[in-house]
Order: structure tokens, then C-alpha cells, then sequence
């Protein structure tokens, strides 16, 4: 039995002339892209052209390709030229138009300043829609790579040992040139090149350990004003109780396992979820978990996220008041300490931060059980694991978990113009 296939046909020639809007259906994601941009105000990047030279791309098209790019998880300038080519959204996005990877990165660099101004624009058009207003965000942060290896770091321990045999093989060349029998010297070797070749090694390991000898300082003074203050709250409960004040203070110095890469200084080993380490930054996001909205990022050095809750507070802060003001702010356990959740109550948000990982599969008294009265005197962090056994907290975790998922990823400009 003969099958009628249907059979793509190359050949034919458009009856009418072609528009690139019958490309995409009416709720594609470029098309939203485009429409934002538009509603922008470019004129900071447009004055900049002075007319000279080859005909420029209109920054609108740059930045709408740059915008759907990273909203869809492309972020190098090669595979955005060859999407212009590939991919019919981003051919509807240029109009047919094919700018090349230089001029993209270019753009990307040139404007890099400006178009962090753009991301609070993008927010308060979303604002005058009425698609967002502020009130509970949602934080977290994810390790991004670094543009180095983490074989290029170096540790504390291994460049003192590194440094101590190469101190002792200069010594040794030293000794043989000094040598009136040339016997002495080994077939092929060149005291004179063996001593320049070990010179810059030992410079890069003397800067090595003294950037990795700062970071330790400033590491020191940190934990030393922590240990203060947590020395003295706890000698305040050993007068309460009678007994002593316990804890370990930090010392100073730089410890065996410190690190400095040498590719890129200001990456840090970090471990990552799956396990295991890599050179990277730390990249915060705060999304509102109504609109799974963007509204402030951070990129920072530390490892961890116990330190970020201030951060984030102050970046919230910074937003357009036009916007509204964050009342919740829902994050994970790896944010939880006593002072990030009087940290929130300070800034009159209400924390709703886990203190713990909740087993699964919980039985139904326990998805379902209201927690007892709340004490009249109750601290801030058991009034925070009351609001967390709630109803409303509950929902409310429930909500945040999906803005993980996916988002509307205008803010990796800012993690970008750190990485390139």
C-alpha cells in the first residue's frame, strides 16, 4: 500500500511577499521581549553613536536578541549570531538580520552599565501593567561558573611547600656554579636558565600567598567581631545559668587548605549541589512569587548563603518606590540564623526562612495541624517558626518553590558583566 508522506517543499516560491510576523504564534516569548524593549527608553545607548563608519544595529535589536538570548539560556555571542540564522524567534526578533558575534559581544560590554538601568525600567513598565506589585519575594542563589579552572588554584600549604623546594633548588644551583669542578654539573644542564626559569615561578608563588595572607586577614577580623559578639551574649547566659561562657576563638593567619586562583582571583571554590567543587560566584535572585518576576540580584564571593539575607534586604531597598514595599521575604534553610531573621524584622519585612529540612510524604495531621498560641514573650525566631506553622506560611513556601522553575531572566546582565 502506497502512503501519500507530505514532502517538504524547497523550491517553490512565496506567492506574496513574506512578513516575519506569521512566524510566531501570538503569545511567543520573543514577541513579548520585543514589545517590553520597545516601551524602553534607549536614548542613553542611541546618543552614544556618532554616525561614523559602517551603518550600526539599532540598540533595540541588540538588546531584544541579548534579552531573549539569556532568557532562554543562551548567553554566548556565537550561538546568538548562529541562532539569527537558526531560529525563527530570533530571526523574527532581527528582522531577518544577521549581526555578527563581535558586534553583539560589543554591545554587550560597551553598554554593560546602562543596561542595569534598563532592568529597573522593564520593572516599573511591568508595575504600570499591573502585573507587578511588590509584596512577598522569594530568595536564592545558585553557583555560577567561573571563566577559570579550579586546577589553577592554589593552596596555602601547597605553595609554602612549592615555594620551600624551589628556594632549596636554587640553592643547589647556586652551589654547583660556585663549584670550580665542572665535573660537578650534570650533562645538558644550564645553571643560568634553570635560575631564570625558577625566578617568576617563585614571584607567582609570593603573590599568591600574599593575596591568600590578606584574605585571611579580613577573614580573621570578621569571625573575630562574630566571637565578640557571640561571647558576650553568651556570658550574659552564664550569669542566668552559672556556668561558663564556651566557644573557640578564631585565629588569625591563613589556614593549610586557603585559596587564591590563579586564573581568576576573585572566583572562589565552591561546592555544588550535586556534589563536588568548581571555581565559581555565588548568584543571588530575589523574585517576586506572584509574577515570578525578577527584581534585584547580588553576586558574591562567600560560599554559602548565610550571609546574604542583608544584601538582599538593601538591594529591595534600592528599588523604585513606585513599586511598592516587600512585606515577606521567603527563603531556605541555608539562610537561617538569629540575626539574618532580626535583620528582616528590622527592615519591617516578615521573614519566612526554614529552619530545617522537612521530611516528605508528612501524614495529614501534620499537613494540616494549626500551631499552638505564641507566647507573649517570645523571641523573634519562635515567632518565625510559629508564622512558618501557619496556614498562610505554609502556602507561602508552596508558592516560592516555583519561581526555580523558570523565570523571565533579564538579571543575568548583572551576573554576566561580573563574569565577563
Amino acid at each position: 500500500m502506497s502512503i501519500d508522506f507530505i514532502i517538504p517543499d524547497r523550491d517553490t516560491p512565496f506567492l506574496f511577499p513574506p512578513s516575519v510576523q506569521e512566524w510566531l504564534p501570538k503569545d511567543h516569548l520573543a514577541r513579548f521581549v520585543v514589545d517590553m524593549v520597545v516601551q524602553l527608553n534607549l536614548s542613553s545607548l542611541r546618543g552614544v553613536y556618532v554616525g561614523k563608519g559602517s551603518r550600526p544595529y539599532d540598540p533595540s535589536l541588540l538588546l531584544s536578541l541579548l534579552f531573549y538570548g539569556y532568557s532562554t539560556g543562551v548567553f554566548s555571542s556565537r550561538k546568538l549570531e548562529q541562532a539569527t540564522y537558526d531560529s525563527i524567534a530570533v530571526r523574527y526578533i532581527t528582522g531577518n538580520q544577521h549581526p555578527d558575534h563581535d558586534t553583539i559581544a560589543m554591545f554587550r560590554k560597551r553598554f554593560s552599565a546602562e543596561l542595569k538601568n534598563l532592568f529597573n525600567q522593564i520593572l516599573i513598565i511591568a508595575h504600570e501593567m499591573g502585573i507587578l506589585k511588590l509584596g512577598a519575594v522569594s530568595l536564592d542563589g545558585t553557583k555560577v561558573k567561573a571563566n577559570a579552572s579550579k586546577h589553577q588554584a592554589m593552596s596555602w600549604q601547597h605553595a609554602c611547600k612549592i615555594e620551600l623546594q624551589l628556594q632549596k633548588e636554587v640553592e643547589q644551583l647556586w652551589l654547583l656554579a660556585d663549584q670550580a669542578n665542572q665535573a660537578l654539573i650534570p650533562d645538558g644542564m644550564k645553571i643560568p636558565e634553570e635560575l631564570v626559569r625558577r625566578e617568576p615561578r617563585l614571584a607567582t608563588i609570593a603573590e599568591a600567598k600574599k593575596k591568600i595572607e590578606a584574605r585571611a586577614t579580613e577573614r580573621y577580623e570578621q569571625e573575630k567581631q562574630v566571637y565578640e559578639n557571640k561571647l558576650a551574649e553568651r556570658e550574659q547566659k552564664a550569669k542566668e545559668r552559672g556556668r561558663k561562657p564556651g566557644g573557640k576563638a578564631p585565629e588569625p593567619g591563613p589556614k593549610p587548605h586557603d585559596q587564591v586562583n590563579l586564573t581568576d582571583e576573585e572566583s572562589r571554590i565552591m561546592p555544588t549541589s550535586g556534589g563536588g567543587f568548581m571555581q565559581a560566584f555565588n548568584a543571588q535572585t530575589c523574585v517576586d512569587i506572584a509574577t515570578m518576576l525578577i527584581v534585584g540580584t547580588h553576586v558574591t564571593q562567600q560560599t554559602n548563603d548565610k550571609q546574604q539575607i542583608e544584601p538582599a534586604i538593601e538591594m529591595l531597598e534600592q528599588l523604585p518606590e513606585q513599586l511598592g514595599q516587600v512585606k515577606k521575604i521567603i527563603a531556605d534553610a541555608g539562610y537561617f540564623s538569629q540575626s539574618n531573621v532580626d535583620a528582616c524584622e528590622d527592615a519591617d519585612i516578615n521573614p519566612l526562612i526554614a529552619v530545617g529540612r522537612d521530611k516528605h510524604n508528612r501524614n495529614l495531621e501534620e499537613r494540616f495541624s494549626k500551631p499552638e498560641p505564641l507566647a507573649e514573650d517570645a523571641d523573634s525566631v519562635t515567632k518565625m517558626k510559629h508564622r512558618l506553622k501557619t496556614p498562610e506560611g505554609k502556602v507561602f513556601f508552596i508558592q516560592s518553590s516555583r519561581f526555580k522553575v523558570g523565570c523571565f531572566v533579564v538579571s543575568f546582565f548583572s551576573f554576566e558583566s561580573l563574569l565577563y
